[in-house]
């Protein structure tokens, strides 16, 4: 049942608790009044109309337009504040989803898709909070009004209300058919739903391979197999709850008839007046609804429950990256950067990608890093910022292991280009800082000027110019060249660049390389390097083969001494050459 699912987010709750106070004052106020119609009409048929006295009549004709206002009141007081605790709730639990799935390790976006956290994000929790404003509302409000209809029916005629619950017993084994049932409907719906989302996703983001490709029918069909296949099961969940909705509708008829009938016999033998059989009957129309509601409460509370689960799929993962108990912040950093018997492969894989790697950078040293596709560069170069963390060895930052240094701390002493230039839909100013501290405007134009950025100056509003999702307004060159100003922004004692020039023509390059030498002189260096020209900027290579340091040296003392390191930076290199040398 969904009540149970909800238990992990009763805490979202609290901060509104006046809300749901009142929320729940209105809902029984609401109840009451509903509940006492029937004893009105009950009192005005064997009082005014049965004694034929007008006078009677009119203040009682009053006093229920009275509760028929009042009810109407407390209704809309009890959707107004049940409503506005659940919004609030919703929007607190999305914040602690995206700060959680902030707070999870880079390995774990890399084996989920992001339409199915997208879906959990916005669906979802969508699901949780329709069913905490309207399902559970229904669901407490169909358990108060059956209690307490069936208590007045008991006090008007007892046998009456025993046939009304027998006719109500098969509830249960309705309800246990559909649950077994909608279950797995709700839990394949949701996730197909995450599917689609997906497609839909790497089409937005791989539009241009799609269209150059001529791809288009391809991924159409794709799309439509899998809207299909949600269309399918949609259409199964409504003949679920169609069949549910049946069987509970024909309930309150059957003992709408039995009351009719034993009751119009208790009636003609004197044991019951017609006012009390009105009001008895006016308690079972009182529980067509909620009867009703059922079959639309079940349905939502199998969907809540599924979206628990699967947002509780994300909320346990546990960051397996994080701040060791007695982590302490790195106050000042010299810049040293040591791999000591470094070991590291990715999660659920069994491959060693680097082993028995032993590396060392000086404080104001730059050290390129060489290898062939898939030696383990770059998986080295995000060891520094805990992006992964090592799976033996350790890496030390000034001679403190990485992972004794509060992550915040270590990550503001290093900037990062990665190979991959990623800018957000945002600002180009907003992708610069990315949430750094406020920076000076010569610090700004200092890394603008580094990077050879300054077309930025030409955009339509210069840095406030938005530049669309990735960046794609941008040209690749362009792209790279800010994330590189925002690597080099706030001059941080360590810089890891990987390969921050592959998408900028030759001219550029140089004008980088050497904006770059001059930021780099008295700041420690890790380049991972995949084209010759960037090792000017290194003092000294690193020469990366089977997962560890084959050598280290100048760039002159490994083309002197080392085949392999010749064979990666000849211009004459090809794969086969590569694979004769192994």
């Amino acid at each position: 049942m969904g009540l149970f699912a909800l238990r992990r987010y009763v805490p979202y709750l609290r901060p509104y608790v006046g809300l749901v106070v009142v929320f729940g004052l209105s809902q029984l106020g609401s109840l009451v009044t509903a509940a006492s119609i029937p004893k009105v009409i009950q009192f005005i048929i064997d009082g005014p109309i049965t004694e034929h006295n007008l006078g009677r009549l009119v203040p009682m004709a009053g006093l229920l337009v009275v509760i028929g206002a009042l009810e109407f009141v407390l209704i809309v007081m009890r959707r107004h504040y049940s409503g506005v605790a659940s919004l609030r709730m919703e929007t607190d639990l999305r914040n602690d989803f995206y700060a959680h799935l902030q707070n999870l390790q880079v390995s774990f976006h890399d084996n989920w898709q992001s339409g199915q956290l997208l879906s959990r994000a916005i669906s979802d929790i969508g699901t949780v909070r329709r069913f905490v404003s309207f399902g559970l509302i229904w669901f407490l409000q169909t358990i108060v009004t059956f209690v307490v209809v069936f208590a007045l029916m008991l006090q008007l005629d007892w046998q009456l209300a025993l046939v009304v619950v027998l006719c109500m017993v098969p509830i249960a084994f309705f309800s246990n058919v559909f649950h077994n049932k909608y279950r797995v409907i709700a839990r394949s719906l949701q996730d197909l739903t995450g599917d689609m989302t997906t497609t839909i996703e790497e089409m937005a983001t791989g539009v241009r391979i799609i269209k150059a490709f001529g791809r288009m029918p391809l991924m159409q069909k794709r799309f439509e197999d899998e809207a299909s296949q949600i269309r399918v099961t949609s259409l199964t969940g409504i003949k679920a709850r169609a069949e549910l909705w049946t069987e509970l509708n024909f309930l309150p008829n059957l003992s709408l008839v039995a009351v009719l009938l034993l009751g119009g016999v208790n009636v003609v033998a004197g044991r019951m007046t017609i006012g009390g059989l009105v009001a008895f009957m006016n308690y079972v129309f009182m529980l067509i609804w909620p009867m009703d509601a059922i079959g639309w409460v079940l349905s939502m509370s199998e969907e809540c429950q599924t979206a628990s689960q699967r947002l509780n799929e994300v909320l346990d993962s546990r960051p397996e990256i994080s701040d060791r108990h007695g982590a302490r912040a790195l106050e000042r950093c010299r810049g040293r950067l040591e791999f000591r018997g470094v070991g590291f492969r990715y999660p659920k894989s069994d491959e060693w990608v680097l082993r028995d790697l032993n590396l060392v950078v000086e404080p104001g040293e730059t050290v390129g890093l060489v290898g062939r596709t898939g030696s383990g560069k770059t998986s080295l170069a995000y060891l520094g910022p805990r992006l992964y963390d090592v799976s033996e060895g350790s890496v030390l930052l000034d001679g403190v292991d990485v992972r004794d240094i509060t992550l915040r701390s270590l990550r503001s002493h290093i900037g990062f280009a990665f190979e991959d230039p990623i800018l957000f839909s945002a600002s180009v100013h907003e992708n610069l800082v990315m949430g750094r501290p406020i920076v000076s405007d010569q610090e700004l134009k200092r890394a603008i000027d580094v990077a050879h950025a300054g077309f930025v100056w030409d955009l339509p509003w210069g840095l406030e110019t938005r530049v669309g999702e990735q960046g794609y307004t941008l040209s690749g060159g362009q792209r790279q060249r800010l994330a590189l100003a925002r690597a080099v922004l706030g001059a941080p004692p360590l810089l890891i660049l990987d390969d921050p020039l592959s998408s900028v023509d030759v001219h550029t390059e140089a004008t980088i390389e050497e904006a770059l030498a001059r930021v780099l002189e008295g700041v420690t260096g890790l380049l991972v390097v995949h084209r010759p020209s960037t090792l000017a900027l290194a003092d000294r290579v690193a020469l990366i083969e089977g997962g560890t340091v084959a050598a280290v040296g100048t760039h002159g003392e490994l083309m002197r001494s080392n085949d392999l390191y010749r064979a990666l930076l000849s211009q004459e290199y090809d794969p086969r050459a590569e694979e004769a040398l192994a």
